[in-house]
């Protein structure tokens, strides 16, 4: 019973230490985001491939093994289709995602942490002339005496 007890208290202080509520923020915004860069590559990046061929990336495919033949509805009745349209989109989306990841996060992060590494240097090095003059202070009292 006390094995459980001690388990329980140490997953409720997992739970309130902080970790599981940020990670779950990071789920949900990356879940918004994940529609907003959907959006942006429906609606811009589709239709620029469009200029040069068809609309959609999902309909760039090959056949495999064919004859490749594909009704009315567009699903496949005979062969094997290769689909690379659908994961040039999806390395596309990737690529979008991870560019805005960068700009916008990692690199303001880094210049924020580089600004305060500077100050925290600056800092140490007054605490530091602070302990040698003050102790530099001692020493000519204690001569004077």
């Amino acid at each position: 019973m006390i094995g459980v007890q001690r388990s329980m208290k140490g997953f409720k202080e997992f739970l309130l230490r902080g970790n599981v509520v940020d990670l779950a923020v990071a789920v949900v915004i990356g879940a918004a985001f994940t529609t907003v860069v959907n959006a942006f590559v429906t609606g811009v990046v589709n239709p620029l491939v469009g200029v040069f061929g068809t609309e959609d990336l999902a309909a760039y495919r090959s056949c495999l093994k064919g004859p490749c033949t594909v009704d009315a509805s567009g699903a496949v009745t005979s062969g094997i289709y290769i689909l690379w349209g659908s994961v040039l989109s999806a390395l596309l989306q990737f690529v979008i995602v991870a560019a805005v990841v960068y700009f916008a996060l990692i690199l303001p992060m880094n210049h924020f942490m580089a600004k305060r590494r500077t100050v925290d240097e600056v800092a140490a090095d007054a605490e530091v002339r602070e302990v040698v003059l003050l102790t530099e202070i001692r020493d000519a009292l204690v001569n004077q005496r």
